[in-house]
């Protein structure tokens, strides 16, 4: 009895030394990923940040003193009219001129902000056309219900297809290449080509030396909570695979979206 008792004591303290060694050996890595996810939590802030500093750079240094100036020429043209009506049409010809690059300023920055062919085309037909004389052939599918898709996850889709496309024109312009969304309760997107595929990648099994782009393209997935991976296939060719969540960005854009006021009789 005590030969058996001392044998479950022997396997018992194994089993928690066992179980020790195990939890201690994970502890690192779990602090490599909490660095890493804050790393890359502060790049996609400072990225956000940038953008924004630069928004406002081009709204309050460049379209604000540009409004302010018509405004000034507008008051200069109604005073002209007045006294001298013969010199008016000059004066507003200008104003006229410098209101059509006001207003292509606005668009710029809109379009920046979001990109127009989603809104004009939607989200499969603006990679349709994007990807339109990219590469060899390009096949374009949506299964399930492209309409309704939160606006965060459908620019952050166009962005990553844009820029897997962008990477096959320049890349690999002979080869094939498809582009699959799946909807459920993410937004699954896969950009799939025939190319040569990421050198360092396809050889020996390291890893490709770092571009903005690849990196662009993670962060567009990491803003709205998923991930984006990019793989070399065995028999050739270059994997895009982003998981882009939907109710996250559901709920920030139930909660972003403005009240809509009444309107004044």
């Amino acid at each position: 009895m005590r030969a058996v008792l001392a044998r479950a004591a022997v396997l018992a303290g194994a089993f928690t030394a066992g179980a020790v060694a195990a939890r201690a050996a994970t502890i690192p890595h779990l602090h490599r990923l909490t660095a890493d996810l804050q790393r890359s939590r502060e790049q996609i802030l400072a990225s956000r940040e940038e953008e924004r500093r630069q928004l406002r750079h081009d709204l309050h240094d460049g379209l604000g003193p540009t409004l302010a100036s018509l405004a000034m020429s507008l008051d200069a043209a109604r005073i002209t009219l007045a006294c001298e009506p013969e010199r008016t049409d000059p004066l507003l010809a200008d104003v006229r001129d410098r209101l059509a690059t006001a207003v292509g300023e606005i668009r710029e920055l809109a379009h920046g902000l979001r990109p127009p062919a989603l809104d004009d085309l939607g989200l499969v037909a603006a990679i349709e056309s994007f990807a339109d004389g990219c590469c060899e052939r390009v096949d374009v599918r949506f299964d399930g219900e492209p309409a309704g898709l939160p606006a965060a996850v459908e620019v952050a889709a166009y962005r990553i297809a844009q820029e897997a496309l962008t990477n096959i024109r320049l890349h690999a312009p002979g080869s094939r290449a498809t582009v699959r969304l799946k909807r459920d309760t993410e937004l699954h997107l896969m950009i799939a080509d025939s190319g040569p595929g990421l050198p360092d990648a396809a050889r020996g099994g390291g890893r490709p030396k770092p571009r903005r782009g690849l990196a662009a393209m993670k962060e567009w997935a990491a803003e709205v909570g998923g991930s984006c991976v990019i793989t070399s296939r065995n028999g050739g060719g270059t994997i895009v695979a982003a998981r882009l969540p939907l109710a996250a960005a559901q709920t920030a854009a139930g909660y972003h979206r403005p009240s809509v006021g009444r309107r004044r009789a």
